[in-house]
């Protein structure tokens, strides 16, 4: 599943349990990610699920859902 293996990936980024991540977390605001937190955690997301992230794009990704979705609309193949 997208959304447990991204919970994952930035657990491991932020170094915390998974299971203190939820789809509604926040990244920055809850999570605390800072930017260069995030930059780290988009090119591990984009390794993993082969997507790419571009500016635009990035701008309107707050939560962990968002990026689950972000993933699944742009995963290739």
């Amino acid at each position: 599943m997208t959304l447990q293996k991204v919970k994952n990936l930035i657990a491991e980024q932020l170094g915390m349990s998974p299971e203190d991540i939820t789809e509604t977390s926040d990244l920055i605001n809850e999570l605390n990610a800072d930017s260069l937190d995030i930059v780290q955690m988009l090119i591990s997301l984009e390794n993993e699920f082969h997507v790419e992230f571009d500016d635009d794009e990035i701008k309107v990704i707050k939560t962990v859902g968002d990026v689950a979705k972000f993933i699944e609309n742009h995963r290739a193949g």
